[in-house]
């Protein structure tokens, strides 16, 4: 069975950049996409209100968010895409240094 996750982050709280961020997601990069998609993330949806992002992923019982790092970091083309995106991300609050993405705990289903 699959599994599913919420992430969410801040952009900068500036209407020009989310805009930019908007468009640059109308056409993410096909590396960008084949590499979420070979690290076992079936689908992914990115919702947005104002400068507030929230991302649900549902994954397969092999992914790992370790493993997903892992070949992030080794991958040029990931890295310039996280690089560019840092231009309009901004961490939460309570991030630790260079953390962007943050997991949200899950505290109803139905």
């Amino acid at each position: 069975m699959a599994r599913r996750y919420c992430l969410t982050l801040d952009l900068k709280d500036d209407p020009e950049l989310i805009a930019q961020y908007d468009e640059w997601h109308r056409a993410v990069w096909p590396e960008i996409l084949a590499s979420i998609r070979q690290s076992g993330i079936e689908s992914m949806t990115i919702y947005r209100l104002e400068n507030r992002l929230c991302m649900i992923m549902d994954v397969t019982d092999t992914f790992s968010f370790a493993a997903k790092s892992a070949a992030d970091q080794a991958d040029p083309k990931v890295q310039a895409w996280e690089q560019l995106m840092w231009d309009y991300q901004e961490p939460l609050p309570w991030a630790a240094p260079g953390e962007k993405w943050m997991l949200m705990e899950p505290i109803f289903t139905l």
